[in-house]
């Protein structure tokens, strides 16, 4: 990795240094999305066999996984991954659980109540990948707040193994959050399906989860079209920007660099400090550490996209990090919280040398379905509400009608609305005079 120098950079150079890997395949993308969506659309059950045929290379017995199966995923797990799985869901579980917010009633005038009420969302199907790496975090992720929220239905989609089988870590995790319905299909054709239904996958009413690019675009495609369902927030491939200073440790930038790298070949990881020596040393670290990875061909793909940079300060850093809104973003720098204030926009965030963005994905007990690809900067990542909807609920007692019904008279009669001036004048020449007590 070259360590660039950002002040030496012209205005254009900064925008293409800071350029996600995924902007240049986006044409190709979409139109492979359209193509796909269409496909399930109109054959359903069908497209989705040859889709995971072509795209996976693998042919399951059957496209939803048996009780049986379901039920006996724990029992090929090692012990010590049982527990994890257990253990982090229960943070998980904790965090996510003293964030709900709960209804709430104000009387806003004498007479007049406003409620606000939270129901959970019917059906939500969760998206959980695997590609080159089973992910069974991202299942608790996303099955425990749909827990907490109470969603009476929850369909959960994951890519065959090329045996044909779920993989069981996943199936444990899910089973962990309660969900019992799950499909072995991946990529966009899961988007699909869960967003239009199949003969045997529900339509959802809202689909959560994070992929690559063709899910990602998946998701966006199906929502903005004409009855379609929503989605979290566009959480494609993983992205995290470190800020580090002089004091930082080279090898523990380098090693937070490489855990996002080797997510896949278009995530994108970024080191800003204002010091080159930091910055050397940290690209000596990652060119050593890469070597030993299993999956160092796509961290290296990864690195390719990926920037070193030097700003002429701290200040400047956290500007340039602002203007990316990364979905992770490492505070290596002495005395992180004093910086926390100048932090406006990122999904999460790490402080200190002893907390790698690891944390975060596993077991810390924060989620890791965060907004990618700038997104950050007006979404957060995904929580217990998400999975609700609240409604407003109101009521309005004859004196509560006389109390605010000639505020509402003349708001109508500013904007030309008569129909809507007269629902309350109608109803104001039926009360008695005042004093009678109706």
């Amino acid at each position: 990795m070259n360590v660039l120098t950002w002040a030496d950079l012209t205005a254009p150079e900064q925008a293409d240094a800071l350029r996600r890997a995924t902007a240049a395949a986006g044409p190709e993308v979409t139109a492979g999305v359209t193509e796909i969506l269409e496909q399930v659309r109109s054959a359903g059950d069908a497209a989705l066999r040859e889709l995971t045929a072509r795209l996976d290379g693998a042919q399951p017995e059957a496209i939803e996984v048996s009780v049986a199966d379901r039920d006996a995923a724990a029992a090929g797990l090692t012990p010590a991954l049982r527990e994890a799985i257990s253990e982090a869901a229960g943070r998980i579980r904790a965090f996510h659980e003293a964030g709900m917010q709960p209804g709430y009633a104000v009387e806003t005038a004498p007479g007049v109540v406003c409620e606000r009420v939270v129901r959970p969302i019917r059906r939500v199907g969760l998206y959980v990948p695997a590609g080159s790496a089973p992910l069974p975090s991202t299942a608790l992720m996303l099955g425990v707040p749909a827990q907490l929220a109470g969603c009476r239905e929850v369909v959960l989609c994951t890519p065959p193994r090329p045996d044909g089988t779920a993989d069981p870590a996943v199936l444990t995790a899910a089973a962990e959050c309660g969900i019992t319905r799950i499909f072995l299909v991946g990529g966009a054709q899961a988007v699909a399906a869960m967003a239009y239904g199949t003969e045997s996958v529900p339509a959802c009413d809202k689909i959560f989860g994070p992929g690559n690019a063709w899910v990602t675009e998946a998701k966006r495609q199906v929502s903005t079209a004409e009855g379609g369902p929503g989605i979290d927030m566009p959480a494609g491939p993983s992205e995290v920007l470190v800020i580090a200073d002089a004091g930082a440790d080279a090898e523990f930038v380098a090693a937070d660099l490489l855990s996002q790298a080797e997510h896949g070949p278009d995530s994108q990881v970024i080191l800003l400090t204002d010091s080159r020596e930091l910055a050397e040393a940290v690209a000596s670290q990652v060119e050593a550490q890469v070597e030993a990875l299993p999956r160092a061909d796509i961290a290296r793909k990864a690195l390719s996209a990926s920037r070193l940079v030097v700003t002429p300060d701290l200040e400047t850093a956290f500007e340039v990090s602002n203007d990316y809104a990364p979905e992770h973003l490492i505070l290596s720098v002495r005395d992180p919280q004093s910086w926390v204030g100048s932090v406006d926009r990122a999904g999460s965030v790490f402080l200190g040398d002893h907390t790698p963005e690891t944390l975060g994905d596993y077991c810390s007990g924060t989620n890791h379905v965060l907004p990618t690809a700038g997104a950050a900067r007006f979404t957060g990542g995904v929580n217990v509400a998400a999975f609700q909807i609240a409604m407003t609920v109101q009521r309005a007692t004859p004196e509560g009608l006389a109390a605010v019904g000639p505020c509402a008279v003349v708001l109508a009669e500013a904007e030309q609305l008569h129909a809507h001036q007269r629902a309350v004048t109608r109803r104001l020449e039926r009360l008695a005079p005042a004093g009678e007590g109706r």
